[in-house]
C-alpha cells in the first residue's frame, strides 16, 4: 500500500464517517420536509485557493488556449422551494474533479494529472425563472482506498436568503458505481433519485433539479 494510498484514506476515510453522520441526520431532517433536495458532506475538496475565472463554462480557463480534457457536457436545472416556486438569484456553487478523477486542491493525494485548461470550479446565480446552466465535462472517479472508488459526482452549494442552505452531490444515470458508493446509499432510497441526474433530450446535457426549504 502506497503513501499517497494511506493519506487519501486518512483524508477521505474521515470525512466519509463525519460526513456519513451529517448525511444520515440531514436524511432524516429532509425526510420531513417532502421533496427537499438531500444533503451530502462538502467533502475534503471544497476550493480554498481564489481564482478570477469563476464562470459558467468550466472547459476554459481565462487567458489559457486550450480546452479541458474528457466529455464536454452541460448541466442545467431550476431551484425551486418546496412548494415548486422558482428560486431567483440563489447562489449555485459548484466545484468538481476533472475527467481524470483529480480535483486541484492541495489535499488530493490522487497521483492523476492536473488539467490546466479545466477550471474545475463555479459560482453563478439562477435567472428569473431560477434557471441555471454550466458547460464542463464530466468528472472521473477516482479510488478513496482499495475497496472504494467513488462514482463521478459533482459537488453543490445552494443557497438564498430566506431559504436553508443545501450542500450535496450529483450524480450521473446508469453509473455502475453508484450502487455501490457509501455516501450515495447512506441516503434512502426514495430520496436518492433526487441526487441521479439524467440525461435530457440534448445529449450531452443532464438535468439536475435543486429544491430548498424556506426557513
Amino acid at each position: 500500500m502506497t503513501n499517497s494510498t494511506m493519506t487519501r484514506r486518512a483524508v477521505l476515510g474521515a470525512t466519509a464517517v463525519t460526513g456519513t453522520g451529517f448525511v444520515l441526520a440531514a436524511s432524516c431532517e429532509s425526510a420531513a420536509l417532502q421533496g427537499v433536495t438531500p444533503a451530502q458532506t462538502e467533502g475534503p475538496f471544497y476550493p480554498i485557493v481564489e481564482q478570477a475565472d469563476k464562470d459558467a463554462d468550466l472547459t476554459q480557463v481565462e487567458d489559457n488556449a486550450g480546452t479541458a480534457l474528457g466529455e464536454v457536457i452541460t448541466v442545467e436545472g431550476q431551484v425551486s422551494d418546496d412548494a415548486g416556486n422558482p428560486i431567483v438569484d440563489a447562489v449555485v456553487d459548484i466545484w468538481q474533479a476533472n475527467a481524470a478523477g483529480r480535483y486541484a486542491h492541495g489535499a488530493d493525494p490522487n497521483t492523476a494529472p492536473l488539467d490546466p485548461n479545466f477550471q474545475g470550479w463555479a459560482i453563478m446565480k439562477t435567472d428569473a425563472n431560477g434557471r441555471y446552466r454550466f458547460k464542463t465535462v464530466r468528472p472521473g472517479a477516482y479510488p478513496v482506498d482499495e475497496t472504494w472508488t467513488r462514482p463521478p459526482h459533482v459537488h453543490f452549494k445552494v443557497s438564498r436568503r430566506g431559504y436553508r442552505e443545501v450542500t450535496t452531490q450529483m450524480y450521473f444515470d446508469g453509473e455502475v458505481l453508484n450502487g455501490i458508493d457509501k455516501l450515495l446509499n447512506d441516503v434512502s432510497e426514495d430520496m436518492r433519485l433526487d441526487l441521479v441526474a439524467k440525461r435530457s433530450d440534448a445529449a450531452e446535457a443532464f438535468q439536475f433539479n435543486v429544491v430548498l426549504a424556506k426557513i
